[in-house]
């Protein structure tokens, strides 16, 4: 069964010593079983042997005074993404160097295997899952395992989004005895659809959670394929409630999974709501967007993103997907709500406070990719308390936190039709005014960019041969451009928010793809089952892979949240494609996203170059950088223990990037 087990690498002398003073039996059994299991063992018994274990008889592995300053995936339960340490500042940072370097010792040879994960800051430890779904508590100052847990997930299952996972969550009960079994916890969804409540101080499984640690997510939720429905982003938690989004299989079939939203006791695991994306019924608000049929069928417009919370207004926003399936919206006529969209629901109760809509029926995969971030923005000698949504169009809405209403203008304006039969694409979607897109409008054969004269205009033929009518051309019989493609603009790497500057800063890809919609020949064939077509394309491409146009392809940019301008960009990365072209690119494909600091800084690593970088918030400009054994396609956080700022980066690599596999976590410092 899985475990949980102790690490070696804790000092044994002084992990005795302090359980010497909690029992002197404890201690005596503690001390015998760190001697006798010199490596971590996956088949040990010990969540069998000892399920009583009190909190006293594990301890953080040092002494000192560690800041809650990351407690949360996107730094706070807002999503801020925001470091309120500042002992690295623009003018030192340039003398960071390795302070300590954590391998999960997870293999690295099972397929799509994607490193996405930001560890937590809680209680004195570090929290961090793997992409087997491992969650290890490690000492935030020396990195040492201070305890794992393995769920022992089937290797030989298909994953919906392959082997991923990008976090976990932390819960403290607010009263009672500290020493008491599970006081802390830790939230944990699964790829094989499971929450899991675990001890944060010793790593057991929270009885007294759901059936003895454990509630199932893939039950009264339709139909479900071992495999495809999954949780990839930590849960949401808002005062007692637990609050779970999920990952189903893309552009499968009309009726996929759906994508209910629910709210759990924190304690005890019972479902104290949930909520359907897809109104099922006349008496639902927004059921008059969609055909009846459609209604009842149509799954997915899932939440796979993290979601954000605010506690003092018993709130938590959503940001929801496209409904199934992707890319032909003949089976779901209208506007689909609350499909794409951001959603404000009443933490306690599910209940719907207000709602935005970023795509209106969408047929473009143009879902909410990206945690929407809580933010306090200057308007009019006042701050207001507002929401910022950064997309795959790259375009970012910035709402009234309490409201949904727009804090900058935005703009129903016209967008092509489209000429499948069948498809009724929206006549219009939503612009905002400012901030102005992060991205041209639309590309042109002109753009067209290669390595080679040969493969460029292989490049602007195929740009030519496509329909080609800017953001928003639907998918189409001769292939239609998309760009920004599905996968971003912006997708799960998000954005980070300096408030002292107002400052918002987001990395966006400048990919164009291609998609082209297919007659079905048969019931059973290829994708969008249920529907009188199938689709293909991707990421249009020229030699070495490299894409259609010139780069860069990745920028990172930093936008005012006052003014609503974008104040500076710069490329994200750099890449040496060969020997026959030996011009340095800058500014290539990644996965991840940013942070700020009190410091003045911006720390990103997710390019293909492998390298966390640190750039000055006010201008872009890059202050440092360090080579990582892996590919960081992760975003990071940053800490502060005993006067000492650490940043920390999941070194990993990606399956769909092709960077450099691994398993490790390193944290940067200054020298003592």
């Amino acid at each position: 069964m899985p475990s949980a087990i102790g690490s070696s690498s804790i000092s044994t002398a002084k992990y005795c010593l302090l359980f010497v003073l909690v029992l002197f039996v404890f201690a005596a059994i503690a001390c015998s079983s760190e001697k006798n299991d010199t490596e971590p063992d996956s088949s040990s018994t010990v969540a069998e042997e000892t399920p009583t274990v009190p909190v006293a008889t594990v301890v953080s592995p040092f002494d000192g005074d560690a800041t809650t300053d990351w407690p949360a995936y996107g730094g706070d339960r807002g999503g801020s993404g925001h470091s309120v340490s500042d002992e690295i500042t623009r003018d030192n940072v340039s003398q960071l160097e390795e302070a300590w370097v954590y391998q999960t010792g997870e293999g690295i040879d099972i397929g799509w295997f994607k490193f996405e994960n930001t560890p937590i800051l809680n209680a004195g430890l570090l929290f961090i899952s793997t992409p087997l779904n491992a969650v290890i508590a490690i000492s935030p100052t020396t990195g040492e395992e201070v305890w794992r847990y393995d769920p022992e997930l089937p290797r030989n299952i298909q994953r919906t989004q392959g082997w991923v996972s990008r976090g976990v969550a932390f819960w403290e009960e607010s009263t009672g005895d500290e020493s008491k079994a599970c006081h802390y916890r830790v939230l944990f969804g699964t790829l094989d659809a499971t929450l899991l409540a675990i001890d944060a101080r010793t790593g057991l499984l929270c009885e007294d959670f759901g059936e003895e640690g454990v509630v199932r997510l893939d039950r009264g939720v339709g139909p479900v394929v071992e495999g495809m429905y999954a949780m990839t982003s930590p849960p949401a938690i808002v005062g007692d409630v637990v609050i779970t989004g999920s990952s189903i299989r893309d552009n499968h079939q009309v009726e996929d999974p759906y994508g209910t939203v629910r709210g759990f006791n924190v304690r005890t695991g019972d479902e104290l709501w949930a909520w359907d994306p897809i109104p099922r019924s006349p008496e639902i608000a927004g059921y008059e967007t969609w055909t009846p049929e459609a209604a009842e069928k149509t799954g997915a417009a899932n939440a796979w993103a993290p979601l954000s919370g605010d506690a003092e207004r018993d709130m938590v926003f959503v940001p929801t997907g496209s409904a199934s399936p992707d890319f032909y919206g003949g089976e779901r006529v209208g506007d689909n709500l609350y499909s794409s969209s951001v959603v404000a629901l009443k933490a306690s109760t599910g209940e719907i406070v207000w709602h935005f809509q970023t795509v209106h029926h969408d047929i473009f995969d143009y879902d909410v990719g990206s945690q929407p971030s809580l933010v306090t923005v200057p308007r009019d000698g006042e701050q207001v308390d507002a929401v910022a949504v950064v997309t795959k169009m790259g375009f970012i809405y910035v709402l009234d936190r309490d409201t949904g209403e727009p804090l900058f203008p935005i703009e129903e304006r016209p967008v092509p039709a489209s000429d499948v039969p069948g498809e009724v694409a929206s006549p219009t979607q939503p612009f905002p005014v400012l901030p102005p897109p992060l991205l041209e409008a639309k590309i042109s054969p002109d753009d067209a960019w290669a390595l080679t004269e040969e493969s460029e205009a292989k490049c602007r033929d195929l740009i030519a041969g496509a329909r080609n009518e800017g953001v928003f051309t639907p998918p189409s019989f001769e292939g239609s451009i998309f760009f920004p493609w599905w996968g971003g603009g912006i997708n799960w790497g998000g954005a980070s928010y300096d408030p002292e500057r107002s400052l918002l800063v987001t990395a966006i890809k400048r990919l164009p793809a291609v998609m082209k919609l297919i007659p079905r020949k048969s019931d059973d064939e290829g994708n969008m089952l249920g529907t009188p077509y199938t689709s293909e394309g991707g990421v249009i491409s020229g030699e070495a892979g490299m894409p259609c146009i010139a780069p860069p392809w990745g920028e990172l940019i930093g936008v005012s949240l006052d003014s609503g301008d974008i104040e500076w960009r710069v490329p994200l990365g750099e890449t040496q494609t060969s020997r026959e072209y030996p011009d340095l690119i800058k500014g290539t494909k990644f996965w991840g996203g940013p942070i700020t600091t009190a410091g003045g800084l911006v720390f990103a690593a997710a390019s293909v170059d492998g390298y966390l970088r640190a750039y000055d918030v006010e201008s872009g400009d890059e202050l440092w950088r360090g080579k990582l054994p892996a590919g960081g396609q992760a975003t990071p956080m940053s800490y502060e223990v005993d006067g000492k700022q650490y940043v920390v980066i999941a070194a990993g690599g990606h399956g769909s990037l092709g960077t450099q596999p691994g398993d490790y976590f390193v944290a940067y410092a200054l020298p003592e």
